[in-house]
């Protein structure tokens, strides 16, 4: 080993253990991602068809007169991208904790990212 590659693993080290919890499972659920094929949430731009993996960190659903939405917040360690359901009250396995992997395209709805009736793959519960 050679002395940059000693003083390399020793920062990623230190940052390891000065860095707080949630910085932690952000790189963590960022890593995820990526081994499943995901486009970061941070980078998706509105009418772009992606696919994109994370944790799910809410699940709401939202009774309208017309028409009832369910509504997950898939969060991947670089952003968070709102998943809707149009007219579903709920779907088993969508649930906060839960990971996914989900395509579509991309929306943009009050400044936040947004796929409406993704396409979905429930992960394993861990």
């Amino acid at each position: 080993m050679s002395t940059d590659e000693g003083q390399g693993s020793l920062r990623r080290m230190l940052r390891r253990l000065t860095a707080s919890e949630a910085e932690i499972e952000a790189q963590e659920l960022r890593r995820e991602s990526a081994e499943h094929g995901g486009v970061p949430a941070g980078q998706c731009r509105r009418g772009q068809v992606v696919s994109v993996a994370g944790r799910l960190r809410t699940v709401v659903y939202t009774p309208r007169t017309n028409l009832p939405t369910l509504e997950a917040d898939l969060y991947d360690g670089s952003d968070v991208v709102t998943l809707v359901w149009l007219g579903r009250r709920h779907i088993v396995g969508i649930e906060p904790g839960r990971h996914l992997t989900a395509r579509g395209r991309v929306a943009v709805r009050d400044d936040r990212k947004v796929i409406y009736n993704p396409y979905y793959e429930l992960e394993p519960p861990k």
